[in-house]
């Protein structure tokens, strides 16, 4: 009788199962080097809220917790090729914007969405946390005539809706005015921001006709850094999952009230808030 060794015998064949694919979200947007905005931020809430984060850079900022140092915006040719490389092969369910930096990427930017089938969250990237410019005051009618109409949600803070409309807000009551201005611009809808208002943090969305307000308390931690991308990429990913524009906004809205409640402190200025809150509660 011949015996047959362990080596000898022939294992049976097995093929992975074949996953799906999770919904695929696409940020253009700058490079935040300290990690807590840009394009950072919004890949780590893409992966956090269950989908796969994909991006066109923008811009590469030397930036920290203490503000923006440097930036440098990309050719519009290397962005054309990054959107083109990624949308004709993988495909998206939704795209955020973030700092687009001169109206040539603007305008770049607005021309390559245009053709796009997904819905787009429009974040008007105009100045950092700190301050510092991160939008060219040339690309202001850009952003106006050109971005704005093809933006699914616009989510601009008070500073850039006055950059934007010259509407000034400064009580809840202006939040109405700042939201009609927008929305003459093109949005489908508007969501403005009213973190920089006194009390609870409210937000108003609305598209003209239905008004949704959001509020959440206010928290006592000043670590806040990358709260307007984080906001805007939850919203992009709850689009991608097929939530409506008003059950997307209210789910980036919780996302983000815990987010900041977590923030924490990362050098000698205003930390991040954490995008992985929801992993450490």
């Amino acid at each position: 009788m011949t015996s047959r060794t362990a080596s000898s015998r022939t294992a049976p064949s097995r093929t992975a199962p074949s996953r799906t694919a999770p919904p695929r979200v696409l940020t253009v947007a700058g490079s935040d080097s300290g990690g807590g905005a840009g394009i950072q931020a919004d890949l780590k809430t893409m992966l956090a809220l269950g989908t796969h984060g994909m991006s066109v850079l923008t811009a590469v900022t030397a930036q920290n917790s203490l503000g923006v140092q440097g930036a440098w915006e990309l050719p519009v040719e290397a962005v054309r090729a990054q959107y083109r490389s990624v949308v004709d092969d993988i495909g998206v369910q939704a795209v955020k914007t973030g700092m687009l930096a001169s109206a040539e990427l603007v305008e770049t930017v607005a021309e390559l969405l245009a053709g796009t089938e997904a819905p787009t969250v429009i974040d008007p990237v105009g100045v950092s946390k700190h301050g510092d410019s991160l939008l060219a005051a040339s690309a202001l009618d850009s952003v106006r005539t050109k971005l704005l109409p093809v933006a699914t949600v616009a989510t601009p803070n008070l500073d850039e809706v006055t950059q934007i409309t010259g509407v000034r807000v400064e009580s809840e009551d202006g939040l109405r005015r700042a939201a009609a201005a927008l929305l003459e611009f093109g949005p489908r809808w508007a969501l403005i921001k009213g973190g920089h208002l006194e009390g609870d943090a409210v937000d108003l969305l609305t598209d003209g006709a239905e008004e949704h307000w959001l509020r959440a308390p206010r928290h006592d931690n000043r670590h806040t850094h990358g709260t307007g991308c984080t906001l805007a990429s939850a919203i992009a990913a709850g689009l991608a999952q097929g939530l409506t524009v008003p059950d997307a906004v209210r789910a980036a809205k919780e996302y983000v009230t815990g987010a900041i409640a977590a923030g924490f402190a990362l050098g000698g200025g205003i930390g991040p808030v954490d995008h992985g809150w929801r992993f450490r509660s």
